[in-house]
């Protein structure tokens, strides 16, 4: 199976971009890392830069005996970058990012992943997500689910977007794994995105996915269906588009 992929980023309503993303592909192979930041402008930038760039290069490097171990360790590293990046600057304490990370390969697809930054797979029309959502907006849902708030009331908390997991150098509280490789087939297509692609629904994002013929023409129509919204607090969203063929 090979794998095509695209990168598109916005910043949206914001003066800044707090993204980041890198991709690194062989002919059998693919490793995508997408990273939201948080603490700041400059220390936001600096801590998804700093996380896709060391996750990205610990997977090419790791001997790990397979892809699980490969990722968790991976983890690892982007998280010590940033903790080594915080003890040579105390200016930068509280920086973070969430992150996905996701390798690609005959099997199908494996994942990590700390924050909320979803991953989608979008398959003959039908969008499901892959990952788990660490902010507290699920937390907030159960209640609601459970008659002790209304939906109404869920859907306008301003906790909703607050992390309970992040990458910040120091103890991660939440990852979540994927258990086995998920198979792919073609035509499949993957996307790890920013939570600004929230303003579009789910049903849009599989509808323009399935609706696009490359990666390319995909990732790029994500970002337009994005701004069509015009959200006047549109937060920054970038998104790694991979298509399986």
């Amino acid at each position: 199976m090979r794998f095509e992929h695209a990168t598109r980023t916005a910043k949206g309503a914001r003066s800044y971009q707090e993204d980041a993303a890198e991709v690194r592909a062989d002919e059998t192979r693919l490793t995508a890392a997408l990273a939201d930041g948080m603490g700041g402008h400059a220390g936001g930038a600096l801590a998804s830069g700093l996380a896709c760039m060391f996750f990205v290069q610990a997977v090419a490097m790791s001997s790990a005996p397979d892809v699980g171990a490969r990722l968790a360790e991976a983890l690892d590293v982007a998280n010590e970058a940033i903790a080594q990046e915080t003890d040579e600057d105390p200016a930068l304490a509280g920086m973070g990012c969430t992150l996905i990370g996701a390798l690609f390969g005959p099997e199908g697809v494996e994942w990590v992943s700390v924050g909320d930054s979803p991953l989608f797979l979008v398959r003959k029309g039908e969008i499901v997500r892959l990952n788990e959502d660490h902010s507290l907006a699920p937390e907030i849902d159960k209640l609601a689910a459970m008659g002790k708030i209304s939906w109404d009331a869920a859907r306008a908390d301003p906790r909703r977007h607050v992390l309970r997991s992040a990458l910040t150098g120091t103890e991660i509280d939440l990852v979540d794994r994927s258990q086995r490789p998920l198979a792919l087939h073609p035509g499949d297509v993957v996307i790890l995105a920013s939570d600004g692609i929230h303003s579009v629904s789910g049903a849009d994002i599989a509808r323009v996915a399935t609706a696009a013929e490359t990666a390319d023409a995909a990732a790029e129509a994500l970002l337009a269906a994005v701004e069509a919204v015009g959200d006047v607090h549109q937060d920054n969203t970038t998104v790694v588009v991979v298509r399986a063929g």
